[in-house]
């Protein structure tokens, strides 16, 4: 019961995974390396919205799977795109680039944070983009369940709600890549 067009294939593309899921990472990754060397810096204090953020990430994997289970794969994929829309808005909202010059301790706080949100978007897209989801792993430097990393940080679906940490402090990350590629008219035509 899905009606299928290319340009709202396009739209979606361009107008969620480029704008929203790869601008949140893109954002994330190389603000983490520019900082931080790309080691996920020690977080201090939590604020209330940065502990709201923290539940709100924890809620996700039963919404996205209750959906699934009824076969709405429409409404699962728009909860994945929530919580890139979620971490966008904490970035927007907090503007670590901004912090960085006044308060240290708060921006490692924000982009603790934000990795956290990242590395649960990377376990919680694989049902729907499985390609990305290897590569923002392997961007992130964490296993996939089939991969060998030494690391041993690995994230499943169930971890998401009840692990505190899923990328912990001190974890090297690699270096931004673009996830997704805008698609333009004539590629369209």
């Amino acid at each position: 019961d899905n009606d299928f067009t290319w340009k709202d294939f396009q739209a979606r593309n361009n107008n969620e995974l480029v704008a929203i899921f790869g601008n949140f990472i893109n954002r994330v990754v190389v603000l983490t390396n520019k900082y931080y060397q790309g080691i996920v810096p020690k977080p201090s204090e939590f604020t209330q919205v940065d502990e709201e953020t923290l539940a709100a990430v924890k809620a996700y994997p039963s919404v996205i799977a209750s959906s699934i289970e009824r076969y709405r794969f429409r409404e699962a994929g728009q909860e994945l795109m929530n919580l890139a829309r979620l971490g966008n808005k904490y970035l927007a909202d907090e503007e670590p680039w901004k912090k960085i010059k006044e308060d240290e301790a708060r921006t490692q706080t924000i982009m603790y944070v934000a990795l956290q949100i990242a590395s649960a978007l990377a376990t919680l897209c694989e049902p729907f983009l499985p390609f990305t989801s290897e590569k923002l792993k392997n961007i992130l430097n964490v296993s996939s369940s089939d991969s060998t990393k030494e690391n041993g940080i690995e994230n499943h679906w169930n971890d998401i709600p009840n692990k505190d940490v899923l990328l912990p402090e001190g974890h090297q990350i690699g270096k931004a890549e673009l996830l997704f590629s805008k698609i333009e008219d004539k590629t369209i035509q």
